[in-house]
């Protein structure tokens, strides 16, 4: 996807990946998956938002330029996968919540310890660590050419695979106050029939 498709309302975004797809090249191998959960984080009055605190070391990606990875380490022992939305100067980010994985899944399986697919990335830390993404990405520009990380689409910016998609509170804000703690902005998406294609992807 072109760094346009990010320079959008952080919402809009969130609710457009669903049903595109999120590649990572790493060595020689291609491992991706569709997404089908994504949060939408926009701005410092987002009280469930990092840009809460303002510009600091870790939030400076989310002020820059959109199409680039925001990275950050939670709870000592997890990375969380983020791709910043908006104009340069406003700090909006998506978080990238879960993944049906299509390429690569005896690499993945190995990197989730041989557990049934349905737990493999239907999570924001265990994505990232089926596709070996981590801190070394933080600030990535994944609109580059030759990418190793990039999101995919249809040439004319449409879902790979067609998805049905509802919108939910965001996951884990129980300590946030209202309205965000509440404020319909997890986008999550369900396969509209059983085509052979998707039957692949394992839905």
């Amino acid at each position: 996807m072109e760094r346009a498709f990010f320079n959008r309302l952080t919402i809009d975004v969130a609710r457009d990946l669903i049903g595109m797809r999120l590649v990572r090249i790493d060595g020689d191998r291609r491992i991706s998956g569709i997404i089908i959960e994504a949060e939408a984080y926009r701005g410092e009055e987002d009280l469930g938002c990092h840009a809460k605190a303002g510009l600091t070391p870790r939030t400076r990606v989310m002020y820059g330029p959109p199409g680039h990875a925001y990275i950050y380490f939670t709870y000592g022992m997890h990375w969380m996968l983020n791709i910043v939305t908006e104009e340069e100067g406003f700090a909006a980010a998506v978080l990238i919540r879960a993944i049906q994985v299509v390429e690569g899944h005896d690499i993945v399986a190995q990197r989730r310890n041989h557990q049934p697919p349905h737990l493999w990335t239907n999570g924001p830390a265990k994505l990232c660590q089926a596709l070996n993404i981590d801190g070394s990405l933080n600030g990535y520009d994944i609109c580059q050419p030759e990418a190793v990380l990039f999101v995919e689409g249809n040439p004319d910016n449409r879902p790979i695979l067609p998805l049905s998609v509802t919108s939910t509170a965001r996951v884990g804000l129980n300590n946030v106050p209202e309205p965000w703690r509440s404020i319909p902005w997890r986008f999550v998406g369900a396969f509209k029939t059983q085509t052979d294609t998707e039957r692949n992807v394992g839905t």
